[in-house]
């Protein structure tokens, strides 16, 4: 996920700088630079990370400035071409033109109010230049608005469209892409694991279809959480009672948000829930973690299938990408699972920030959005590049070694579970025991144990058979 860096933005001695003034008093500026003094303070207060705020959150921040200058100049509180001046820098903004304008760090003041101010003053300096007079950051960029009701409704929009555009096309993806590598291994019957120890058989269709439905069931869980994203803070402004703001603000800003984006976005049902709480990126961020999980799993299933080639289950092989050891030549590791799973891994710690901040909702307004807004636009973005990296460079190419599968298929004394309701529980258990302490294909020990024909303890042994379910030997009614 792109981010902005601050270090390089403080004035250092001998740049070139201007003098700027706020209710604090005068402060220095680099001249080049097209944000304020407020942002300067912030950019001093907060040398913490030195990382900006995402590109996504910026985005959404800008396209808000658009919305709010169209509904301003449509009730009157500003004159039309300032309004549209405004908008046109707002929406350079949104496409990402001044990037390197947004230095503020995210570990700053918990409403968020410097990346806001910042916003602002970018925004009135670009719109002062088209206009030829000056537009104020406040007066005018933020007329109707705070930041508090502002910084909620970029993290909403922000992650709404994440989601949109990115994870769940990512996410439909590498479902489609394990379902149809299913489809051409449902030929291939492999041993089952339960406790990563033998079990009862299965086709590799079957196995692979529950990593599709883990998916499919990711996707619906976070389809489920869209339309709390698409209710916006906008219109609470301070403390959730909408002062200084136009009572028809909200709805105005919000229909030109959805006519840009092309998706329904509405006024925030209740403001003071809305300013107070995060309770609806604390659920995003949990469906987020649970898709982790899920592609975790995944990611494991496929280095515990690949593990060997020699001493390993050696059940497929993924590409081979890139050598494996730096002083064992001809190593070969499952580098994209490993990626995968450290994506899962960073997602789910990135959960944990999330719930700690959403909590820290003191009286009318959450002081830690920033955090919220990073936390939960970096888990969206990884989860979006694992996915399609995990669909694109492991599933996608990995073959199987059927010969290697069958062989140990054949030699599974688990198999004789199939015989339970013929020859009994214990019975079986004594056959399954020595057929390991053996080394023997089960099928050799069963006959001599039981005395039944060859021919009739193969059926009701097929591994192929088995993988339907039901009574062995038997036909499903």
């Amino acid at each position: 996920m792109t981010h902005r860096h601050t270090t390089s933005n403080r004035p250092s001695r001998g740049s070139a700088y201007r003098t700027e003034r706020d209710t604090l008093g005068l402060i220095q500026v680099p001249t080049k630079a097209l944000w304020g003094a407020q942002t300067q303070r912030a950019i001093e207060n907060f040398p913490v990370s030195g990382r900006g705020m995402p590109a996504r959150f910026i985005r959404a921040l800008g396209l808000i400035k658009a919305a709010a200058a169209d509904a301003n100049a449509a009730l009157g509180l500003i004159e039309r071409p300032m309004a549209e001046a405004i908008a046109r820098a707002a929406l350079e903004v949104a496409e990402g033109t001044h990037d390197d304008q947004f230095p503020v760090d995210v570990f700053q003041t918990g409403s968020g109010t410097s990346s806001n101010m910042n916003a602002n003053e970018v925004i009135a300096r670009l719109a002062s230049r088209t206009l030829g007079r000056a537009v104020h950051p406040n007066d005018h960029v933020n007329c109707s608005q705070s930041s508090n009701d502002v910084i909620p409704s970029a993290i909403h929009l922000a992650a709404l469209l994440a989601l949109r555009e990115s994870l769940l096309p990512a996410l439909h993806h590498l479902a489609t892409t394990i379902e149809r590598k299913g489809r051409s291994l449902r030929h291939v019957t492999k041993t089952g694991r339960t406790h990563l120890m033998d079990a009862m058989p299965l086709r590799f269709d079957q196995e692979l279809s529950g990593w599709a439905q883990q998916i499919r069931h990711a996707l619906a869980r976070l389809q489920a959480t869209a339309p709390r994203l698409q209710r916006l803070a906008l219109g609470g402004t301070a403390v959730g009672t909408g002062v200084n703001a136009h009572p028809r603000f909200a709805a105005m800003a919000c229909r030109a948000l959805s006519r840009r984006l092309g998706v329904r976005l509405a006024p925030a049902e209740n403001h003071f829930e809305a300013l107070a709480s995060q309770d609806t990126a604390a659920e995003l961020s949990g469906q987020l973690k649970v898709t982790a999980c899920a592609m975790m799993k995944i990611a494991n299933d496929l280095r515990w299938m690949n593990s060997g080639p020699l001493a390993g289950l050696g059940e497929i092989e993924l590409p081979a990408l890139q050598p494996g050891s730096s002083i064992m030549p001809g190593k070969v590791n499952p580098v994209i699972p490993e990626s995968v799973c450290m994506v899962a891994a960073a997602v789910i710690g990135n959960d944990a920030a999330i719930t700690l901040a959403a909590q820290s909702g003191n009286f009318q307004l959450n002081v830690m959005l920033p955090l919220i807004a990073d936390r939960l636009l970096d888990s969206l973005h990884l989860l979006s590049a694992g996915a399609r990296l995990l669909a694109d460079r492991a599933i996608a190419g990995f073959t199987v070694h059927t010969r290697a599968i069958g062989e140990k298929l054949a030699r599974n004394p688990v198999l004789i579970t199939a015989a339970n309701t013929v020859i009994g529980y214990e019975r079986g258990a004594a056959i399954a025991k020595q057929a390991y302490r053996e080394g023997r294909p089960i099928l050799d020990v069963a006959v001599e144990l039981t005395g039944m024909p060859r021919g009739e303890l193969a059926r009701l042994l097929d591994p192929r058979a088995l993988t339907r379910g039901g009574l062995p030997g038997r036909p499903r009614s």
